[in-house]
């Protein structure tokens, strides 16, 4: 069984994280981007590549620094705290973790592209309302030694700017794993931004050629390269949504202390109190589960899929508790624009959705317990 420790290497990462992105991305940092309509910021990006955080999972070959799952999920965690908007999780996670299935000289370049910041990745997967991959119905049509892929994809998230695109399509026989340019003939993308104010993109594919080049890991057998790439998205994701719970909490927790009434704080009261200790003791059961879905994922991946829809379902569960209450204990200023826990409850509600909500892998979790 995994120790659910945190090391000292992994402490000393989340304390300079912490460091730079309480200077470089408060909240108010994410006001500004909403405010002025911008959905990224490419500095911050290219400060984050600077210190490594883009070579997370990408082998020293390559460029990058392989810390493992576990250290990604410290970054994704502190990125949390502040609500950062990046390509973190689409990129240096998600990218990375698919390219990383395929032992060939184009996947080692691409790796590179991302540990150096100048390449990054979006996941064009979900096609309905919901997060269904073996329910693709986009086509990738024989067209002579290659394909023409058809389709729409929607809430591609970051897909507004990304470089290239992860691209899942049915072929003869199964579903095939594409690595596309953005800027490919027949691609189109409507830019949106999210009511986190975060980038997603409709994107449609309108006979895009691709060819053998184009394909990552075996024609037919995608979901191969990318279930462990999904895995290792959703683990992170579960960080980062325990990273905004953590920062709805700090925020909640500092307002009891400093709004009196009656002229005494309103942290003293009891029911207050029971209400913020409830919580607590969630975000730490929530931080267990993460912590062991990246030790699982570091150390046997192929056997990592409890853990993760576990700590995903827990981070949906903790992330909606903590920004429920937030609003709740600020009273009447909690519901307010100009206050920020408006925006933790967006991001919240937002990643809920994203690679796979609360249903959907409470429903796995259930099935490996044998119900």
């Amino acid at each position: 069984m995994a120790k659910l420790v945190v090391t000292e290497e992994e402490t000393m990462l989340a304390d300079a994280a912490r460091g730079f992105l309480d200077e470089a991305a408060p909240v108010a940092h994410l006001r500004g981007l909403r405010d002025s309509g911008q959905t990224r910021d490419a500095a911050l990006w290219r400060e984050m590549a600077s210190m490594g955080w883009t070579g997370v999972l990408i082998p020293e070959a390559a460029g990058g620094s392989a810390m493992g799952h576990a250290a990604a999920g410290v970054l994704a965690h502190e990125m949390g705290k502040t609500l950062v908007t990046s390509p973190f999780i689409s990129s240096a996670v998600i990218a990375a973790t698919a390219l990383r299935q395929v032992a060939d000289a184009r996947a080692n370049a691409a790796l590179a592209s991302i540990a150096d910041g100048t390449a990054t990745y979006a996941l064009a997967l979900d096609e309905g309302s919901k997060f269904n991959p073996a329910g693709t119905e986009m086509t990738a049509r024989r067209d002579g030694n290659g394909w023409q892929l058809t389709g729409d994809k929607t809430f591609v998230v970051d897909g507004g700017h990304a470089d290239r695109l992860l691209v899942l399509a049915r072929t003869d026989d199964g579903l095939t794993l594409f690595d596309l340019d953005a800027g490919r003939a027949g691609i189109t993308r409507d830019p949106r931004n999210m009511i986190d104010a975060r980038d997603a993109a409709r994107v449609r594919f309108d006979a895009v050629a691709a060819t053998g080049d184009d394909v990552l890991g075996t024609v037919d057998d995608g979901m191969t390269v990318l279930r462990p790439a999904l895995e290792a998205g959703q683990a992170a994701l579960a960080a980062e949504m325990s990273g905004l719970a953590a920062g709805a909490f700090a925020m909640t927790t500092q307002y009891l202390k400093d709004r009196k009434q009656f002229g005494v704080p309103i942290g003293s009261f009891q029911a207050l109190q029971h209400r913020a200790a409830h919580l607590w003791c969630e975000l730490e059961v929530t931080a267990s589960a993460i912590l062991n879905a990246g030790r699982q994922l570091d150390s046997d991946p192929g056997d990592a899929s409890l853990a993760v829809s576990l700590a995903k379902a827990r981070a949906t569960a903790t992330a909606q508790l903590a920004v429920i209450e937030g609003v709740q204990m600020h009273g009447g200023i909690g519901m307010t624009d100009a206050f920020d826990m408006g925006f933790y409850m967006k991001r919240a509600r937002v990643s809920a959705e994203w690679l796979g909500d609360y249903g959907y892998h409470a429903s796995i979790v259930a099935a490996h317990r044998g119900f």
